[in-house]
């Protein structure tokens, strides 16, 4: 270890950042829009790692907010609150964690050299599946299914007559199965172009958005491919398969139990996508750095097909908590930081042939959640539980996540479930 009086700033490009100092007077200041419990995690290796984190969201209580140094709350897709933020709080780093940004500002904040996570224009192509799906399919020669974009009820019509049915109807910009449908015939199909405008996350605003229709491939299964972008380069972690109900991640194991091959094309297709996405931050200027979540279908013949990429960790990479030495999190941590991530960081930390699994436990009802019976939870070993400590539910909300270790993926899977039936749960 050196220690040594410092006269310069050094480039973080080729030292890394100035760490250790989250209350000096030069700290390496970091700023998270969005405050969930992704981002909770993130916050905690961040400061770790001695950086300063300040975490802002639409509600106060946020799980991040409950352990960054300080927090704060407004709309962030309102441009002039977000512009406000970024003079106030003067970040050296943002990353965003949610959807609904005012992205204009986070390109103008780039412009004035602040790292944006991964990049602003990543940000922008990640939350527009008609940019992310031209890029992948048109520009990278990714395998996708067919698809076309509408603009209209009338688009949607002839676009679902060209990819046949049964098809799928996605809003551009939302995510989560929001907004969502599964059109068998055409006489579903005006119903479809309704939820797309109404369901979606940012119908509130007025405007019609635009949709991409795709043909409902025979699907078998879907897994996501955690992709890290460092200073080191590229690196994929082993697959992720996954369960979820309309559109929301219920249970991820890890590795995926799959075909060597399958496996093998999923992290090429992966890793292939990332590059075309970190080349685009790079001509602007911007490092592309984070972990991404490659999304992918296996289709009943066993080829892989692209699906979409979120720009941050991916929720079913939450198992990575117990699977591998470095979480996503940590990994995320690390990249955004300078850090060089290599295909050691990304390795499972598990004894040969074990799997381990994730399994969300989401709960219903008005007011807040209290978890008791949490001792017989966790009786079992290589087993584990996050609480993600949000103030209230209303209706249902994903509030916790139950983690195991297994000799299979079904033995892992039946012993996060049992963590998760063995807690009770009153809310009040």
């Amino acid at each position: 270890m050196n220690v040594s009086p410092v006269f310069a700033v050094p480039s973080p490009v080729t030292t890394g950042r100035t760490l250790g100092t989250p209350l000096g007077a030069q700290p390496t200041r970091v700023l998270f829009l969005g405050a969930g419990e992704l981002g909770k995690e993130v916050t905690i290796e961040l400061m770790r790692l001695g950086a300063w984190v300040c975490a802002a969201d639409s509600y106060a209580g946020a799980p991040a907010q409950q352990v960054a140094h300080e927090y704060r709350v407004l709309d962030m897709a309102n441009a002039e609150q977000l512009r406000a933020l970024f003079d106030e709080v003067r970040p050296d780093i943002i990353v965003p964690e949610v959807e609904a940004i005012a992205t204009g500002e986070l390109a103008a904040a780039a412009a004035r050299g602040i790292q944006v996570v991964p990049s602003a224009e990543i940000a922008a192509i990640c939350m527009d599946r008609e940019r992310l799906r031209v890029i992948a399919h048109e520009e990278l020669g990714l395998p996708t299914t067919p698809y076309r974009f509408a603009g209209s009820l009338e688009e949607l019509r002839e676009g679902a007559t060209e990819v046949g049915y049964p098809c799928v109807v996605k809003p551009i910009m939302s995510s989560s199965g929001h907004g969502q449908s599964v059109v068998r015939s055409a006489e579903a199909i005006d119903a479809a172009w309704t939820e797309a405008q109404e369901g979606r996350r940012a119908s509130g605003e007025g405007d019609v958005s635009r949709v991409i229709v795709e043909a409902l491939a025979p699907l078998d299964y879907e897994l996501t491919v955690l992709t890290v972008s460092s200073s080191a380069g590229i690196v994929t972690c082993a697959p992720i398969g996954q369960r979820q109900e309309s559109g929301d991640y219920r249970e991820s194991w890890q590795p995926a139990a799959t075909d060597a091959g399958v496996l093998e094309t999923a992290q090429s297709i992966a890793r292939r996508a990332v590059e075309g996405l970190v080349a685009k931050a790079t001509a602007t200027g911007e490092h592309g750095w984070g972990v991404f979540g490659v999304e992918l279908f296996v289709l009943t013949d066993g080829s892989v097909l692209f699906n979409e990429v979120s720009p941050r960790p991916h929720d079913t990479g939450m198992v990575t908590m117990i699977s591998q030495r470095l979480s996503e999190f940590a990994l995320h941590a690390r990249a955004i930081l300078g850090l060089p991530v290599t295909a050691g960081h990304v390795a499972l930390a598990m004894p040969a042939g074990a799997v381990a699994a994730s399994h969300a436990i989401v709960v219903s009802g008005d007011g807040e959640a209290e978890f008791s019976n949490v001792p017989a939870a966790l009786a079992e070993p290589d087993t584990d539980l996050r609480i993600f400590a949000k103030p209230e539910v209303h209706g249902h909300r994903r509030m916790a996540v139950a983690l195991a270790i297994g000799s299979s993926s079904d033995d892992a899977r039946a012993k996060a479930a049992h963590v998760a039936d063995a807690l009770d749960i009153t809310v009040r």
